[in-house]
């Protein structure tokens, strides 16, 4: 169950990105990028339609609308576009590690704030 909703998060924060990425691509539908702006204001305003003080449905609302309009918006933009800002948002998500570079700076003994 913990590892289906940490993949379920994961393609969720994919799939934000990605939709950030087609509502900057002009082969996206205006009103595709308007549903997005919507979606993404009510996201980060602090204004709900319940608001959060109220136990369970404060956050319920934020756990339903989101995800919903989220998918809404995916199946406005077309296949081919989202398929290629999917991938772009998975390969930002991968950091790139360098364990010699680790090494490097924990051996040199500096801070950055010296």
């Amino acid at each position: 169950m913990n590892g289906k909703l940490k993949d379920w998060a994961r393609t969720i924060k994919r799939d934000v990105h990605a939709i950030y990425l087609a509502a900057r691509d002009p082969r996206t539908p205006w009103y595709a990028k308007a549903l997005a702006l919507c979606v993404a204001g009510y996201a980060l305003s602090p204004i709900d339609l319940i608001p959060d003080f109220i136990p369970v449905l404060g956050y319920l609302d934020d756990a339903i609308i989101v995800p919903l309009g989220i998918l809404a918006v995916i199946k406005m933009i077309p296949p081919e576009v989202l398929a290629e800002h999917r991938a772009a948002a998975a390969l930002a998500g991968v950091r790139p590690v360098s364990g010699t570079a680790a090494v490097v700076i924990v051996a040199s003994g500096s801070h950055p704030l010296d």
